[in-house]
């Protein structure tokens, strides 16, 4: 027996994030807890694989244990069930860090969003937060991990009740795996039944029966262990031996999500180079979709030996996609770093991605509400590629959905939106902004809508970016209605009859004129507007230069310093401004303070401020008190 020492022992308290988290795993998130054995058994196959791929460089890793595998033993008597595996195992330092920080880079942001979904949405987050070995605690109540490092004489004990603390000592050697980690789940009364043969081997066979690693399973301690998964790669085998729940199990697995996935491609290909892909694109959006590092999650295997988690496979705006990639051709000593120069590599991202979109683009075309639930969950990231891939441009702007001014709320293509275009008009039009609500209400659309014409309503972000890098869609230039002349006079209205537009009135004409004077620099110019029917008011962009979302953007994020002037348009046959305009000049403070009143009521429509908010005040103030003094007379 091996005496362990007990200076040696350290105990940690969780961060206080992370004990809340913990809590919440085991009270609130889960409601299905038989997930924990999937989650624990993918952590074993993971560690099987890293000690596949350090074993290429150091096969001496291995020693006289090559066999990888993951073993589930029972021991009913003392209410235990244990997850092994002869993987690559921990060091001390890897216990503290791997099991004592759950999810470092973001645990508030997961707060947040687990106790949002409190209500109703608990049994579908956690495959989406990656701190699956603490699920464990929803039935245990004091969780042991004996590991020992590949390579390394020490063996380290973690120990922890789930409650705020855990520690990290020596563990007794001959009470360790001579390789790998040891998970002992000390079983709450409540979770017995999970030390019962045939539950855990229903779990096992329906949840993580195709992970790549063979799973075997120990009745009771002393027993002979008997094979419940064989280990064998499913993108291996012909598509015709593999069922949808196969696929999906193994999705679940690979991905750590627990939706269903709306897409799943697995073809071979052959010729020049070999390989087999396996993707799946997601039901439901994973919560680091929109992360600033903005990496894929494609795993990499060469002859079923596991090279990286994270090979850029697919480009960065189909990060979304959760899959794998087993090439014949790269060989097996290829170092991470040398991954992403290797022209093998080059070869297989051009064709994935080919795949990936040709795929999209069929289901668009024949299943079209299950594309509106993808365009839903990852429409925003797609268009990414329209801004940053030249190349696939065309049929990223093909794949694209939009709301618009005559979708009712549906999604509609730009091939819908050709279809429609009106008489004369010889543009793609389109509103950017940062709500949809919004946009709808912009002055900005009235004029088209009176003509029947489109435009498209774009509310991303991405949005004010792809529009200035797509100059057209077959043939057909991108126009934003915020920026330069409408150009709609050309565009028959609805109610429009034969004769000719009114000419703007003289008094009108001086009227605007006045304006711009008052203004002075605040504006680049003045003018009439064919845009605008209801409005009295609202402001454009110049010809040349950005829209005015996009140097909204650029300016608060600081990429430029200073903005345009804006273009103020006025309806000329607005009541407001016909009054106005037919005022004399005893009335010229009065015209003065409408004016910049005018001014600023475009820019609050444009979702800004008034110029001087106290200005704004005292010429509002004289304004009403104008009006109430003649409304007394």
């Amino acid at each position: 027996m091996t005496v362990i020492d007990e200076t040696r022992r350290e105990s940690r308290a969780f961060e206080a994030d992370v004990a809340k988290l913990l809590n919440l795993i085991v009270h609130s998130v889960y409601s299905d807890k038989e997930v924990f054995v999937r989650e624990l058994i993918s952590n074993a196959a993971d560690a099987c694989e890293r000690l596949r791929y350090e074993a290429i460089a150091s096969p001496d890793l291995l020693g006289d244990d090559p066999a990888l595998r993951i073993t589930l033993l029972i021991d009913a008597d003392n209410k235990c069930l244990t997850v092994e595996d002869n993987g690559i195992g921990m060091s001390r330092e890897d216990m503290v860090q791997g099991l004592g920080t759950i999810a470092h880079s973001g645990t508030k942001a997961f707060l947040d969003r687990i106790e949002a979904a409190q209500s109703g949405e608990g049994a579908t987050l956690i495959g989406q937060f990656g701190v699956g070995f603490y699920s464990a605690f929803m039935v245990a109540d004091r969780v042991d991990v004996f590991s020992r490092r590949a390579g390394s004489e020490d063996a380290w004990q973690w120990s922890s009740d789930g409650k705020g603390t855990f520690s990290v000592s020596p563990a007794a050697l001959d009470g360790a795996p001579r390789r790998g980690t040891r998970v002992v789940l000390h079983l709450m009364e409540d979770a017995k039944p999970y030390t019962e043969r045939f539950r855990l081997e229903r779990i096992v066979r329906t949840q993580s029966g195709h992970v790549p690693v063979p799973i075997a399973f120990v009745e009771k301690p002393g027993a002979e262990p008997s094979e419940l998964a064989d280990g064998a790669a499913l993108w291996a085998k012909p598509k015709s031996d593999i069922s949808t729940a196969d696929y999906t199990d193994f999705y679940r697995s690979l991905a750590g999500q627990l939706d269903e996935p709306d897409v799943t491609i697995h073809f071979r290909a052959e010729g020049r180079h070999e390989y087999t892909a396996l993707a799946f694109i997601p039901g439901s959006r994973p919560f680091d979709l929109f992360d600033v590092d903005r990496k894929g999650r494609i795993k990499l295997y060469v002859k079923r030996v596991l090279i990286t988690d994270e090979a850029e496979i697919l480009p960065r705006y189909l990060r979304f996609v959760r899959g794998l990639v087993d090439s014949a051709d790269l060989p097996l000593n290829i170092s991470r770093e040398m991954i992403q120069e290797s022209p093998i590599l080059t070869a297989i991202r051009k064709g994935v991605t080919s795949r990936v979109l040709g795929d999209l683009e069929k289901l668009a075309e024949k299943e079209a509400e299950t594309y509106a639930k993808i365009w839903d969950n990852f429409g925003a990231v797609l268009k990414e590629g329209i801004y940053g891939d030249f190349e696939r441009r065309d049929a990223l702007l093909a794949l694209c959905r939009f709301k618009t001014t005559s979708s009712a709320g549906a999604w509609r293509s730009l091939k819908d939106y050709l279809a429609s275009l009106k008489e004369n008009q010889t543009a793609i039009y389109y509103l950017a902004g940062d709500d949809i609500a919004r946009l709808e209400a912009s002055p900005h659309l009235e004029g088209f809508r009176a003509r029947g014409v489109e435009v498209l309503l774009l509310a991303d972000p991405i949005d004010s970016f792809w529009v200035t890098s797509a100059p057209s869609f077959e043939g057909k230039p991108f126009k934003s209605v915020t920026q330069g002349a409408a150009d709609l006079a050309l565009i028959p209205r609805l109610d429009a009859k034969d004769e000719p537009a009114p000419e703007t009135d003289k008094a009108v004409t001086d009227f605007l004129a006045f304006i711009k004077e008052t203004l002075g620099e605040a504006v680049s110019d003045v003018r009439a507007s064919d845009r605008l029917t209801d409005s009295a008011v609202c402001l454009v962009a110049p010809e040349h230069g950005p829209d005015r979302q996009l140097e909204k953007l650029l300016a608060g994020t600081g990429r430029i310093k200073s903005t345009a002037k804006p273009i103020l348009e006025i309806n000329p046959r607005h009541d407001i401004v016909v009054a106005l305009a037919s005022l004399g000049d005893d009335d010229l403070a009065f015209k003065r303070d409408a004016a910049h009143l005018l001014f600023d009521e475009a820019r609050v429509l444009d979702g800004d401020r008034p110029t001087d908010a106290r200005m704004f005040c005292d010429r509002l103030a004289r304004i009403l008190t104008r009006s109430l003094g003649k409304n007394t007379a």
